[in-house]
């Protein structure tokens, strides 16, 4: 029986051949990166297992696993836990993926990954095609790879692939996202080599087109797929153009590969291409241009295009074959379900914040901003299962840890109430989202999550109403538990002393709409708060500075976003004076000595407070006699951020 989401994205939920197979929708799991839940030397954990379950259970017609290194030597293997196919003793592990994945009813795909010009994270070097000397320094020197390494490396890669498939794997998949080996051969930037696999596009493309055709000889009657840049964002490095990528797309087609997934970026491109800075649907010209010049070669695509609806329409319109998605569905395993029952407004989005790859490029396991269980559904503590005991639960706080302890909670059973003194939902992140200049709307999404959620679970919502210990003794024994996610506030006894007359605006009330900026702006700390403020009204034309005490901004940012804020700044031109003392505040403006011990100051009209803030713990205090469980949350145990707050009170509502 059709559901009637499936009626509505007929497109994405219908059924295809694909090289001899029969899958069940068109959309692809994409290998989007490694998990880093595995051993240092490439064994499957029950970590991993308990991920992989969770994947093969998404509804997904094709899945790909995750990127497994080819070579014993390691010299492909880009991160400290990454998974390993270079021998037989590894097959067990894999043979329980491909089946978790066929119970499922989807195709399996094991991806191969050779990280190459990234790789050799044991060795202290990589191997690449020519000595190009790293533009980021955390990668490790390279090598020049030799005519005998390069003939045995694509060996390495066809055993692989002959190894996937005795594990159960339908087909396999080369990638060369990010600027892996295989990406090095196909760019300029990389491959100056003047032999017959460097020089020309034909011969860059030589090392792809054999590693095609010795997989294909490997494992007869298994489809293939290589990932392809549709454009490197290389420019500034002398990278391949966009015409160049699509002739090694065409080089991949002749050679006999059965699909290309086209991707975006390096890791050392200088502009974003996944994170929300990047316009959802921007890169689907890529897909298009594509499908135009491979009529016949199945192409899926999903990059940066986190929506079922736009996918499904993408669809119709013959922009690609298949939707190739990952990170949406680490946001929202239960995404692709949603959207076949039409309950669309229900999903968690990915919010582009890319935690993921922050967490990697600092070789520890992936985590999700807005997906609290990734990477913890081996443990029982992570699962929301029924309460014991039932109990009435208050939570003060409609911010993103209060009211996801508040759903989570509910889920188990317990009654809920939520009390916020704002009439709206959202506390300080309703601030945060509505200056963010990248995509307001990834993040705004969130409070939308949260305010259909809290009405389909029965969570009773008592906004504009501010608790405090009167009203606590108002309703002495109405309930059992108390969680207290109050957030954060400036810390007024900390600021810079401030002449009568002159007032310091609160950076959480001018963002909130609260109060308005005139003139000449100071903002007094290069948070991600004051960062974002500084930006968003620089885009509407207001004068601004930032002060920060430490030596650089955007010391709270999560890597993977530090350089979108900095970067913001210098394209705004938006001066910011750091590692800067503020020694006082009055009509003349802000008063600072900075880094070299220079005394200035700052014309003002508006100075903002963004720092220094702490924890709004009062009321644990004031309460902790008037009812049986007190339990902060979030901010309220430590000022922090949008990950932090959403993990604490997932944990919390599991387990109270």
């Amino acid at each position: 029986m059709t559901k009637p989401g499936e009626a509505k994205l007929s497109h994405l939920f219908q059924a295809a051949d694909f090289a001899g197979f029969k899958v069940k929708n068109r959309v692809k799991y994409g290998a989007c990166c490694v998990s880093n839940y595995n051993t240092r030397d490439g064994f499957i954990t029950p970590r991993e297992l308990a991920r992989t379950r969770v994947i093969a259970e998404t509804g997904c017609g094709i899945i790909t696993n995750q990127g497994a290194y080819p070579d014993p030597l390691g010299e492909g293997k880009a991160y400290f836990r990454q998974v390993a196919i270079f021998d037989d003793k590894f097959l067990p592990q894999f043979e329980m993926i491909a089946r978790m994945i066929h119970d499922n009813g989807g195709m399996a795909i094991q991806q191969i990954l050779h990280a190459g010009r990234y790789g050799g994270i044991d060795l202290g070097y990589c191997i690449q095609p020519s000595v190009v000397p790293q533009t980021l320094p955390h990668f490790r020197p390279p090598r020049e790879i030799t005519k005998q390494q390069i003939k045995e490396t694509i060996a390495q890669h066809a055993e692989a692939a002959k190894r996937a498939i005795r594990a159960g794997f339908d087909g396999t998949e080369v990638t060369s996202f990010m600027g892996y080996l295989l990406a090095t051969f196909n760019s300029k930037f990389t491959n100056q080599r003047t032999d017959e696999y460097g020089g020309s596009l034909e011969n860059r493309g030589r090392f792809m087109r054999e590693l095609i055709g010795a997989i294909k000889e490997a494992t007869p009657g298994h489809p293939l797929v290589v990932r392809l840049n549709g454009t490197e964002l290389m420019d500034k490095w002398g990278g391949n153009t966009e015409d160049e990528s699509f002739a090694l797309m065409q080089q991949a087609a002749d050679a006999g590969v059965d699909m290309i997934s086209v991707t975006v970026g390096w890791q050392e491109a200088p502009e974003s291409s996944i994170g929300r800075d990047v316009t959802p649907g921007h890169w689907n010209y890529l897909a298009a241009r594509a499908k135009k010049l491979l009529p016949n070669v199945p192409i899926a695509f999903g990059q940066r295009l986190p929506d079922p609806a736009v996918a499904d329409q993408c669809l119709a319109d013959g922009v690609f074959d298949f939707w190739e998605v990952c990170r949406p569905l680490l946001a929202d395993p239960q995404m692709i379900h949603k959207a076949a029952e039409d309950r669309l407004d229900e999903v968690r989005r990915c919010v582009g914040s890319l935690n993921c790859l922050s967490r990697l490029f600092r070789d520890l396991p992936y985590t999700c901003t807005m997906n609290p269980a990734l990477g913890h559904e081996v443990e029982p503590e992570y699962a929301i299962t029924p309460a014991t005991v039932k109990k009435k639960i208050m939570v003060v706080g409609a911010g993103p840890a209060g009211m996801e302890c508040a759903l989570t909670a509910r889920q188990r059973g317990h009654e809920v109430t939520v009390f916020d003194r704002d009439t709206r939902l959202g506390g300080a992140l309703f601030g945060y989202a509505t200056n963010d200049i990248a995509n307001r709307d990834d993040l705004l999404s969130v409070l939308g999550y949260y305010e259909v959620m809290a009405k389909k679970l029965g969570v009773e919502m008592r906004l504009g109403t501010a608790v405090d210990a009167k009203l606590m003794r108002e309703m002495l024994h109405q309930f059992d538990v108390a969680v207290i996610a109050t957030g954060a506030r400036l810390d007024k006894a900390a600021l810079p002393p401030v002449e009568d007359g002159v007032t310091l605006v609160e950076a959480v009330a001018l963002a909130c709409g609260k109060v308005e900026a005139k003139g000449r702006v100071v903002i007094l700390g290069g948070g991600k708060v004051g960062l974002t403020l500084a930006e968003s009204l620089k885009t509407k034309n207001f004068d601004v500075t930032i002060v920060e005490a430490d030596k650089r901004l955007a010391g709270d940012v999560m890597p993977s976003w530090k350089w979108r804020h900095t970067s913001y700044i210098e394209s705004m031109s938006i001066p910011a004076v750091t590692g800067a003392t503020v020694v006082k505040v009055d009509k003349a403006g802000v008063h600072v000595v900075d880094g070299k011990g220079q005394a200035q100051v700052i014309a003002a009209d508006t100075v903002v407070a963004a720092t220094p803030v702490k924890s709004s713990q009062e009321l644990i205090h004031a309460i902790e006699w008037m009812i049986d469980e007190v339990h902060p949350c979030g901010d309220a145990v430590s000022p922090r951020g949008l990950g932090t707050a959403i993990q604490d009170g997932y944990r919390l509502g599991c387990r109270l």
